[in-house]
């Protein structure tokens, strides 16, 4: 069986996996600060000097006191597809080289390959534990069965999934119909994510919290909503309590098919349970409500909000999108009305977009009087940016206000944007 497996796995490394190379944020306590000067060099220095470079930084470790595999993995996102493959290669002819054993260090690159979408690497890694005697083990399989997936190499991961059936050391068990699951979810393949629940049942292995996140976000996905609310009402009947995932999914179909009711009871049992709603969820109601000019609906929300508690950053997303709504509909008194009830509950404008979107409003007023007075209340909480100074120029310049102009230019000198 070892032979049959390393046979597959050497043509399929021939023949080439994937190695599309999508940007993973990977969590890391450490920062690419003047600490960490080895991964900002990274970034700068040709493809063809990385392993050179890293060669230096251990080898000479009293040159390099900061040296830090742990900033390396930090900084993978921010490197090319190239140089994040030449780091993880570099750190697999280290260990190689020194006859490492210890097969989680190797389980922990495959991973990292999985996190940067290189299948092949991942194989990679794979043949090259074999060959020094490492017999994989069912955890290695579904290892590269999810390299294999995030890379879209379906092909190769249901090969290796036969390969496992028919083995007698690496059987697949619960993680490994649950990464197929994952996988096909994330691509957007119900068919096949359901195919492979229905699987993972008849081995024997129950639904987790993994599980049903996986397919209700994989039907909302592919919009196919009935089949998100079917796995719903499971959920419900066998008592596991929906996480958090699976709430914002099922709000995010109900908005796409534009469920008004439905999302407002939703909102109010979501705070009868649990007291809270997610950034998220407030972020989808109001970009529903925005989209179809439903202000009632909008204001009732922040009413709901403010009256149960919620998180500065909900308030301020609901704010917000009252604010940019009124904006869009030319409705000054009420802007003005929206952005003074925000700053009264202590709380500034989200970012320059919706600033700017004021200002258009009162440009379209003609409303250059209110327009001063509303940039001297927000200055105290929020600092202005180039592309609103530029908006306030062109504004004035058009309205033939030379003398406002003249003013707004001198600011952006003060504030160091002036070019």
């Amino acid at each position: 069986m070892a032979f049959l497996c390393k046979g597959f796995l050497r043509a399929a490394a021939k023949r080439g996996l994937s190695s599309q190379f999508v940007q993973t944020p990977l969590k890391s306590q450490r920062s690419l600060s003047s600490m960490d000067p080895l991964p900002n060099k990274l970034l700068q220095l040709p493809s063809s000097l990385i392993k050179s470079t890293l060669d230096s930084a251990t080898r000479f470790p009293q040159d390099n006191p900061h040296f830090s595999w742990d900033s390396l993995l930090a900084c993978l996102p921010s490197l090319s597809s190239d140089k994040a493959r030449l780091v993880l290669e570099w750190k697999l002819e280290k260990m190689l080289k020194g006859n490492e054993r210890d097969y989680d260090q190797y389980l922990y690159l495959m991973s990292l390959c999985e996190k940067i979408r290189n299948a092949s690497l991942a194989m990679h890694v794979f043949t090259s534990m074999e060959v020094h005697g490492i017999k994989p083990t069912t955890s290695l399989f579904n290892s590269l069965i999810h390299a294999c997936l995030s890379s879209k190499d379906s092909i190769t991961a249901l090969s290796l999934f036969e390969i496992m059936q028919n083995s007698e050391d690496y059987k697949p068990n619960d993680e490994t119909y649950e990464t197929f699951i994952i996988g096909f979810s994330s691509l957007g393949n119900t068919d096949a994510m359901k195919s492979w629940y229905l699987a993972k049942k008849a081995a024997g292995y129950c639904a987790t919290f993994q599980t049903y996140e996986s397919l209700v976000s994989g039907c909302i996905k592919a919009r196919d909503f009935d089949g998100a609310d079917r796995f719903y009402d499971e959920i419900k009947s066998t008592g596991i309590m929906p996480s958090e995932t699976v709430l914002e999914n099922l709000l995010e179909g109900l908005c796409r098919r534009r469920r008004f009711n439905q999302v407002k009871e939703f909102i109010k049992s979501r705070l009868e349970v649990w007291q809270e709603i997610s950034v998220k969820m407030a972020e989808k109601v109001v970009g529903l409500y925005s989209e179809h000019g439903k202000v009632e609906e909008m204001e009732e929300l922040l009413s709901t909000v403010v009256e149960s508690g919620q998180a500065v950053t909900v308030l301020s997303q609901v704010n917000s999108g009252i604010i940019r709504m009124y904006a869009t509909l030319n409705r000054l008194d009420d802007v003005e009305y929206s952005v003074g009830r925000m700053l009264k509950q202590g709380l500034s404008f989200r970012c320059a977009d919706d600033v700017e979107k004021v200002i258009c409003c009162y440009f379209k007023e003609e409303a250059y009087d209110r327009l001063d007075q509303f940039l001297e209340h927000i200055k105290r909480t929020h600092k202005l940016t180039k592309s609103t100074y530029d908006l306030l120029v062109a504004g004035y310049r058009r309205a033939g206000l030379s003398q406002r102009l003249d003013t707004v230019i001198k600011d952006m000198e003060l504030a160091g944007v002036w070019r």
